[in-house]
């Protein structure tokens, strides 16, 4: 009689041994676990526009089930041609300068693979989206951090500069910037543009937020100026732009011979999007009125929700881009002891009720600064009753 042996699974090294479970899913699971309105993760709780949805049902009845061309329908990469060229000036080869991709996530993770080799340096600049830091140690290459100034996370240009060495390879740059809120303005990009001029270094910009811009800022896209447009991958999101964040659906707008190497990745990593989405995205764009019109839709929730964080002790942080709004917890008082972001997040949605981000979690070493972020692309009533919950502090 042979004894069972149970069956082993073997032993592996982890490619990100030091990531977990993120920050955003720790949060909403508390928020459900708890009641607490959701403040936290990057979402809108109200519909899209119905005709966009009317759009897809018509896609799905014209037979456009199947795969779709590996950069994209070519009607959507049009469509975002004619829209580069008509608020940002540049002229795009629709054939082989844009891709459409699942999500800006992808768009990010699939430009780092396609340039970046083992042992290249990439600058980031913290506090930045979470996604940026695995990207680049997936490529093998090395994170090279830099802080945006605390407080107004303006760009450190005397800070860039230092940063740059031999091996650096690219820069990632975001805005309207997450987690902040801060805007990029015409001299920023001039001052990038002048650092990176005798260089081969190459730019990726996260530019998702770029229909989110208030107070008569214009969104200053990398698009704007040639000298950065010639060595940019420029990454936008549909779902931010039209509220369906869980289509998942993006684009990559970048030079053809970058765009080549971007796409030889692509082609392997995912492949192609779904195809209804991209003809009903391509129909929608015609009309250039919706995401014309975001920057009055959310300030207006933006005005709403800092009108009432005014009558509390969070002392408002500037904000002129995104849907987030950051706030500083210095002069709260809360039971017991004063508590990190982390804890005081956890706290907050318990005890109070709203979900929201500590700010320590976009930077690598967790600094703590006391600031957290909110989210307002929700309904009216759903930020006021958040507001409701907050005036108890």
């Amino acid at each position: 009689m042979s004894l069972s042996v149970p069956p082993r699974t073997p032993r592996l090294s982890s490619r990100l041994p030091h990531v977990g479970t993120t920050i955003f899913t720790v949060m909403s699971a508390l928020a459900t676990e708890t009641g607490a309105v959701n403040l936290g993760q990057g979402f809108p709780d109200f519909d899209c526009d119905p005709a966009l949805i009317e759009a897809v049902h018509q896609a799905m009845l014209a037979g456009h089930n199947q795969y779709p061309p590996m950069p994209g329908v070519a009607p959507l990469r049009q469509a975002m041609a004619d829209k580069m060229l008509a608020l940002y000036g540049l002229v795009c080869d629709a054939q082989a300068g844009i891709t459409v991709t699942a999500g800006a996530t992808q768009a990010l993770l699939t430009a780092v693979l396609s340039v970046v080799h083992p042992g290249d340096e990439v600058i980031v600049l913290e506090p930045c989206y979470d996604s940026y830091v695995p990207n680049i140690e997936l490529a093998g290459g090395v994170v090279v951090r830099v802080p945006l100034t605390p407080g107004s996370f303006r760009p450190d240009f005397d800070a860039i500069a230092a940063a740059i060495g031999p091996r650096t390879r690219a820069i990632m740059i975001n805005t309207p910037h997450n987690p902040s809120g801060q805007v990029w303005h015409k001299n920023d990009m001039q001052r990038l543009d002048e650092l990176l001029a005798p260089t081969d270094i190459l730019v990726i910009s996260d530019e998702v937020y770029e229909h989110m811009v208030y107070d008569g800022e214009r969104h200053e896209s990398v698009a704007r100026h040639p000298g950065l447009a010639a060595r940019a991958f420029i990454v936008s999101s549909f779902g931010k732009t039209y509220h369906v964040t869980g289509w998942k659906v993006g684009t990559v707008v970048a030079p053809p011979s970058l765009m080549a190497e971007f796409r030889k990745v692509h082609q392997f990593n995912v492949f192609t999007v779904n195809t209804p989405m991209q003809h009903a995205l391509a129909t929608h764009m015609a009309n250039p009125a919706p995401y014309l019109e975001l920057p009055g839709f959310y300030q207006r929730k933006r005005d709403l929700f800092r009108q009432g964080l005014e009558l509390t002790r969070f002392r408002l942080l500037p904000g002129q881009g995104t849907y987030f709004q950051c706030v500083s917890i210095e002069d709260l008082a809360v039971p017991e002891r004063e508590l990190p972001e982390a804890e005081f997040c956890q706290w907050i949605t318990r005890e109070v009720g709203v979900a929201a981000i500590p700010l320590s979690a976009f930077y690598g070493n967790g600094f703590d600064q006391k600031v957290i972020r909110f989210c307002f692309a929700k309904r009216d009533e759903t930020l006021r009753e958040a507001l409701k919950r907050l005036a108890r502090l």
